[in-house]
Parts: C-alpha cells; sequence; structure tokens
C-alpha cells in the first residue's frame, strides 16, 4: 500500500474528519515534523490517542527523499535531486541572491542573502517545448500536493526560503487542483510563506489562468511566451496549437482585471529564431496593453537534446534596448545561476552530473526584486 504524504493536506484532512479528529491539529503535526524531519508519528506531543494509530497507517512524515544535493561552483545555486515514493525523480533549485549587493540613494543597499526555492509539479512534461530539457523526458505523473510542498520542506533543511516559484519540471497548471493545495498549504502556517512572493508560471493554460485569481489571491502569474506571433509560437511551443494567442491574450486581460498585479512574461532568446529587432517590436505591441514585467532568458545549452543556439550578448541588450527605451516596459535579462549543475532555466531533467568549469557567479535580478520595484 502506498502511503499518503503528511504534507497532503486534503487526504490529511478527510482522514481526520472521517475519524471524529479536530482538524486543528494539522498545524501542529506539520511544524512537529518539519522541525524533527526524522521523527515517527508516536513522538508527536500532545495529539489525541485516536490519530496515533491513524497517522501511522495511512500517512509517512515523507513520501519523498533527497537523493542527492549538488552545489554550482559559486555556491549561490544548489539542486536537490529528489526521489519519490514510486521510484521517479524529480529535481528543486535554491537560488540565493545577495540584496545588499549594489547602492540604493548612494548607499551601500540594506539587507541580506535571501533564498528563492524553484519546484517541480509533474514528472517530466506535457508541453513538448522544443527548447527545454523537461519536455524531452515526455510526461511521467503529477506530483501531489504533498510531494510539492515535501520539496520546500527538503530545501528548508538546507536555508530559510523566502520565495518560491513553480518555474520546475512540469506545467503547473496541467496540474491545477494538486499546485493550488499546495501553495495554500504553503502559505498558511506553519510555512507561513507570503503569497506576494509565490509565483505560478504556465505556457498559458487558458481555462486555469481565468480561475487562478479566485482560487490563489495574491499570488504572481508568470507566463512562458516565448513568441510575439502564434506561428512562431506554435513551431517551437507545439502544444500552443491548443491556445491561440488572442484567447491567451484574453486571459491574461481578465487574471489582471481581477488581481491588479503585474504579470510576468518569461522570453527565452533564442539565436536567429526569436530575438530579431522587428520581434521585440511586435512583443511590445503585443503587450502594450498590460502592466508586465518581461524578463529576457538566454537559452541555456541541453547537449544533443538542441537544435538552438544562444541569442548573442549584444543581440539580448539590443532586444531590451527597445522594449525599454523605445516602448518603457520594464524588462529585466536573467543572468544565469546553476549551468555548471544543469540547474538553470530549460535544464531540468533527471540526470546526475558531475559539477563542471561553468562558473554561474553573475549577478542576477531577484524574484523579489521584480515584484518590488515594478
Amino acid at each position: 500500500m502506498a502511503f499518503k504524504s503528511i504534507f497532503d493536506s486534503a487526504a490529511l484532512r478527510t482522514e481526520l474528519e472521517k475519524a471524529g479528529v479536530n482538524t486543528s491539529f494539522i498545524p501542529q503535526i506539520w511544524k512537529y515534523v518539519i522541525k524533527n524531519p526524522n521523527c515517527k508519528f508516536d513522538e508527536i506531543p500532545s495529539l489525541p490517542s485516536a490519530l496515533y494509530p491513524l497517522l501511522q497507517s495511512k500517512f509517512k512524515t515523507s513520501t519523498s527523499t533527497v537523493d542527492t544535493v549538488l552545489e554550482s561552483l559559486d555556491n549561490v545555486t544548489t539542486k536537490l535531486l529528489v526521489k519519490l515514493q514510486n521510484g521517479a525523480f524529480v529535481e528543486a533549485v535554491i537560488m540565493r541572491y545577495d540584496s545588499r549587493l549594489g547602492m540604493c540613494g548612494g548607499k551601500p543597499r540594506p539587507g541580506g542573502v535571501r533564498a528563492t526555492l524553484c519546484v517541480s509539479s509533474q514528472v517530466g512534461c506535457k508541453m513538448a517545448c522544443t527548447f527545454c530539457a523537461t519536455g524531452s523526458m515526455g510526461f511521467k505523473n503529477h506530483l501531489s500536493s504533498g510531494e510539492i510542498v515535501e520539496q520546500l520542506v527538503h530545501a528548508s533543511c538546507l536555508c530559510e526560503i523566502r520565495n518560491i516559484v513553480f518555474m520546475g519540471m512540469g506545467e503547473p497548471l496541467n496540474n491545477y487542483t494538486n499546485v493550488v493545495e499546495a501553495v495554500r498549504s504553503m502559505i498558511g502556517y506553519p510555512f507561513q510563506i507570503s503569497p506576494r512572493k509565490i509565483t505560478v508560471s504556465t505556457v498559458g493554460i487558458i481555462p486555469a489562468i481565468k480561475k487562478l485569481h479566485d482560487d490563489l489571491p495574491s499570488v504572481n502569474l508568470a507566463v512562458s511566451l516565448h513568441a510575439p506571433d502564434q506561428k512562431l509560437r506554435c513551431q517551437i511551443m507545439p502544444t500552443a496549437a491548443s491556445f491561440s494567442l488572442d484567447k491567451l491574450m484574453d486571459s491574461l486581460h481578465v487574471f489582471q482585471q481581477k488581481s491588479q498585479q503585474k504579470i510576468f512574461i518569461e522570453y527565452i532568446m533564442l539565436g536567429g529564431v526569436n530575438d530579431g529587432e522587428q520581434q521585440a517590436h511586435d512583443l511590445a505591441k503585443l503587450l502594450e496593453k498590460f502592466q508586465v514585467v518581461i524578463n529576457l532568458i538566454p537559452f541555456n545549452p541541453i547537449g544533443s537534446l538542441s537544435k538552438f543556439s544562444t541569442s548573442t550578448d549584444q543581440g539580448v541588450v539590443k532586444f531590451q534596448q527597445i522594449l525599454r527605451g523605445t516602448y518603457n516596459i520594464r524588462t529585466t535579462i536573467r543572468k544565469q545561476m546553476g549551468q555548471d549543475i544543469m540547474g538553470a532555466c530549460g535544464q531540468l531533467v533527471v540526470s546526475l552530473p558531475a559539477k563542471g568549469s561553468v562558473d554561474g557567479s553573475s549577478s542576477i535580478t531577484d524574484i523579489e526584486d521584480l515584484l518590488i520595484r515594478v
């Protein structure tokens, strides 16, 4: 029999209600397990006596284990290879950012090191984006809400997590129910991650986008756009054929009207494919009625899996200059973290690489800075 994760809130709540036990014990159980990850249920103090055999027969304190921890050469990126109960693997990435870097008002900036966790929502992915390593795996299975939350539990053993982005393996909105449940757990006690510090990314699952704000108020939305027109988008993202760009823009309009939040637009820079000056103008015109932050992502090589090349540094900068200078659209360039451990954007695919020689020490614009200073 497969056990449920203790962090699978719906399953735990259902079992407690069936047994006539008050569900208010759930945060108490979670808090103890988080502080004592190797504990047994009978070690948790002050629970009703009937609850102990129930927990032992139905649940595990963790259904996943950390198989491998890889550190980047610059020590700011950590990739966790997590083994699930069914034997499959997913990856989660911790990215550390020092908010004291740079100057503010002519003075050193206050703050310190803060960490963002990139979590996976599926084993593999159905979307088959041609530039993404995860897409090459095909789709294996959804993660349960507990398996998603356990990535946060594992990462929290290494450092305090301040921000969470659903930008790991899988399409989060294709696993909508479990992702929503996991986010609600992360927002609640004892994790208490602010919803404004959680970002859910999607290639554009329109029905889910339309209801996301209602189910998760204040959570941020990021859209993997990657092309300014439907034809090119379908070429590099085959599943885009299911959702027209016009309808996607309509759904984003609905989301923005409800949320009154800026939307993150992710745009991977593929040399000679989508990085031309005219495409920058077309992208700006597509988004001119929206409040957005565009994040330009230099393509990360994925070995023999890819037919693409990375845009030149000059090409990326010119693309940004058009968006910012001509159209006054907030546009950032994502400096890469974790390339040497295959932990950068688009590189997540189950593997065990050794440390490489690529130094990922370039400073980045932290997700939290984008949320605050837009």
